[in-house]
């Protein structure tokens, strides 16, 4: 059963129009006909006797009552969700949805192995796992798109509630049989004498170097830029220069001596946590509270 059939139809187009933002748009992801669309909302607008749009010729936007509902409305999404998972609870977790926004570096190895190990038991348990940019991980818990965030933070975010949290210091990768391999240490001085692969400057990672290279007066140059981990782990293993990374994203490569990791002896390369993040003041379906079980279990030691 859809949780959509659990959930007050204008309700539901409603939250369809305040997400797109266009009656357009959520038209088609509805398969409703705008017009249709336009009458309910418009009922909705009349019986609470206030508008709940703004309406602009690019766009609808939420009044100040509009948000209200809008909370009001994802809330009975994610209780509809919930109430579909406890059902599958009483079959011995057979059935249900675990939806996961994540960061790359969790994506690309960790994510899918618990999402094998979680599914030997559970095997009617369907994942979504949405890869995002770190800051915009939040965003996707905030609006229940994802059940469960998990992601790189280093401050509080408005309405999320941290299920678990763990240091992880930003390590710097080399090839093996690079000269700095056998340090214990490196500095970003010392990193900076050899070709670098670096985040783009809107991560947080980039951001936690850059601040360190402005107090040292330390200008740091890449020869090669990405936003996706597996670009610049592959530079480094092939032998293409230095990067950095958490140990979470190269783990099973460090274990198969493919590529060192080092720690980065700099003030600040530490302050940086894992975080598993939650809607603040919602109770998760029966599947995904289970797989962030499975996630608190095992992220201790990986970061």
């Amino acid at each position: 059963m859809r949780p959509d059939l659990l959930q007050d139809t204008t309700l539901r187009y409603f939250l369809e129009v305040a997400q797109s933002g266009s009656l357009t748009e959520a038209s088609a992801r509805l398969h409703v006909a705008a017009s249709a669309l336009s009458r309910q909302i418009a009922g909705l607008e009349a019986q609470l006797g206030t508008p709940l749009f703004e309406r602009h010729p690019r766009g609808m936007v939420l009044t100040a009552a509009g948000e209200i509902l809008a909370v009001h409305a994802r809330r009975t999404v994610l209780d509809a969700e919930r109430a579909l998972g406890e059902i599958g609870a009483l079959q011995g977790l057979r059935a249900g949805q675990v939806r996961l926004a994540t960061s790359d570096a969790f994506a690309n190895e960790l994510v899918p192995r618990l999402c094998v190990e979680f599914q030997r038991t559970h095997v009617g348990v369907q994942f979504s796992v949405i890869a995002r940019p770190t800051a915009q991980v939040p965003d996707a818990v905030r609006s229940g798109a994802a059940d469960i965030g998990l992601c790189f933070s280093r401050a509080p975010h408005k309405d999320i509630e941290v299920a678990y949290r763990q240091s992880a210091p930003v390590l710097a990768l080399l090839p093996p049989g690079h000269p700095l391999a056998n340090a214990d240490s490196v500095t970003l001085a010392q990193m900076a004498e050899y070709p670098l692969a670096l985040p783009p400057a809107e991560t947080t990672v980039r951001q936690m170097i850059d601040i360190v290279c402005s107090r040292q007066g330390l200008q740091l140059t890449a020869v090669l830029i990405s936003n996706h981990a597996k670009t610049v782990v592959n530079f480094v293993q092939l032998g293409g220069g230095l990067s950095v990374a958490s140990e979470i994203a190269v783990r099973h490569m460090v274990a198969d001596r493919t590529i060192v990791a080092l720690p980065i002896s700099d003030p600040g390369m530490d302050l940086r946590d894992i975080e598993i993040q939650t809607l603040a003041g919602r109770s998760l379906p029966v599947a995904a509270q289970a797989f962030l079980e499975l996630l608190k279990e095992q992220l201790p030691g990986l970061g």
